[in-house]
């Protein structure tokens, strides 16, 4: 890898693959639309280090964009958007975390849909989903649940928490003491509680969507690090531009209610089945030396940032290819490019780096930062 330059905050510059991907640019391209979403052969087989043998007459196999599972997860996007106006970039990344099993971060002030964008994406999975609104006297038990007595039969019995579930919203996480935090990352990492020296396994499948607030952090206990690296994704929910927020008034002058989201005509179009499904092809999804060598170089370049006082761990690279490889077959192809790659390396590396005081100071921002080091790393071809 060439040598590093002094600074990372030219948010402006090009790699040799093309321009910075914006933050959770997790849009289909447009580009592709006919060739790789729609089209069962990729664009290209062994451009930007395909590697050989991804064309349409691969032994006869099913390609991607024939597997019925991918059509299923790419229905559930329409599905959100019957409730949810303008976050097809932030569904697309749940989907992703489930297909990877990994947890999601999600980050936005009050009212942009975090809540509703969650119950939308279980109802069209057809999955079970609970809410928790973490605040400073929530105790561990209250989420992994505890042991409780009976006094009918004179011994005690585990009442589950609300941990037991297919997706659990943890609402305002940072809100409540490290204590309480903690208690998920058992559940988080091992698919499990144990109370009381008994493990007791958590339904498949399983994953942590938990919301905090950008600005106010007053009361607060932000999440320490290895917590942070526990989440596979840290996707940002902004303000709906003005067409989007003229169209969620519409909706609800219309008699929307966020509620009743069989109303509004979000139905379930897929589940477990096509999950399971859909992760296993992700599975087989191919990844080149040269981008594995191309993930590693973005990765090291993080510790050597003269901004970033914390680099991303070897966790982090592996999380950026599973994302990755999701991305690619969501989007219609059997092999990873450096464009999925890039899609994926702000939500999935801007939690897992940290900012030097002297950086914050100066008004630096980490995807500015992460910006300008996939510009200077080499792409392969």
């Amino acid at each position: 890898m060439s040598s590093q330059p002094n600074s990372y905050t030219d948010s402006n510059s090009h790699s040799a693959g093309g321009m910075t991907p914006r933050p959770d640019g997790l849009q289909p391209d447009p580009s592709q639309q006919g060739a790789s979403l729609q089209d069962a052969s990729p664009r290209n087989a062994t451009h930007q280090g395909a590697p050989q043998g991804t064309g349409p007459a691969d032994n006869g196999h099913r390609r991607p964009a024939e597997d019925p599972a991918r059509q299923s997860l790419l229905n559930v996007r329409t599905e959100v958007g019957k409730a949810v106006v303008g976050q097809d970039p932030t569904v697309t990344g749940m989907l992703i975390a489930l297909l990877c099993g990994g947890h999601v971060l999600l980050e936005g002030v009050p009212g942009v849909a975090k809540t509703l964008l969650v119950r939308a994406l279980s109802t069209a999975l057809s999955l079970d989903t609970k809410r928790v609104q973490f605040t400073p006297d929530l105790m561990p038990g209250d989420v992994t649940g505890s042991l409780v007595y009976d006094s009918h039969t004179s011994e005690f019995t585990f009442r589950e928490g609300p941990v037991f579930t297919n997706i659990m919203l943890a609402d305002e996480i940072n809100r409540t003491p490290p204590k309480t935090q903690a208690s998920l990352l058992e559940a988080m990492e091992e698919r499990q509680v144990s109370v009381d020296g008994v493990s007791r396994p958590l339904p498949s499948p399983f994953i942590v969507a938990a919301t905090q607030n950008p600005v106010e952090y007053e009361g607060t206990y932000p999440l320490p690090e290895a917590q942070l690296d526990r989440f596979l994704l840290k996707l940002t929910m902004p303000l709906p531009g003005r067409a989007e927020e003229i169209e969620v008034i519409r909706r609800h002058a219309s008699g929307f209610d966020p509620r009743n989201l069989s109303a509004a005509g979000v139905r379930p179009v897929a589940g477990a089945v096509e999950l399971s499904n859909a992760q296993a092809a992700v599975a087989q999804v191919a990844v080149a030396p040269e981008i594995l060598a191309y993930i590693v170089d973005v990765v090291r370049a993080t510790r050597s940032a003269p901004s970033f006082q914390l680099g991303v761990s070897p966790r982090g690279a592996t999380a950026l290819l599973n994302t990755s490889k999701a991305w690619a077959w969501l989007s219609g192809r059997s092999f990873v490019t450096p464009d999925d790659v890039k899609a994926l390396s702000l939500p999935c590396l801007r939690h897992r780096v940290g900012l030097r005081p002297e950086a914050q100071m100066d008004g630096i921002q980490v995807d500015d930062v992460l910006g300008s080091i996939l510009a200077s790393v080499p792409v392969p071809r």
